[in-house]
């Protein structure tokens, strides 16, 4: 999971600390989520899809490479 925060983050062109306010979470919520630390919770999870996407094709490749077929985070649960 910490993999696609920070790739979403980065395809976004986004900081830790401006990808945590996009979210509405603490800095350090994002950087324990890309070190895989903590995991982010169902809502943060339904907002990171959202923000998959709006990134389009990119979005879409994005939740492949990460839940599978699925593309979506139902598909590991």
């Amino acid at each position: 999971m910490g993999q696609l925060v920070r790739e979403l983050r980065q395809r976004m062109g986004l900081t830790q600390e401006k990808f945590a306010a996009k979210l509405g979470v603490a800095f350090p919520t994002i950087n324990r989520w890309e070190n895989g630390r903590a995991k982010p919770s169902p809502l943060a999870m339904k907002q990171i899809e959202d923000l998959l996407r709006s990134l389009g094709n990119e979005g879409q490749r994005l939740r492949r490479k990460h839940f599978g077929r699925e593309g979506t985070s139902h598909a590991q649960e």
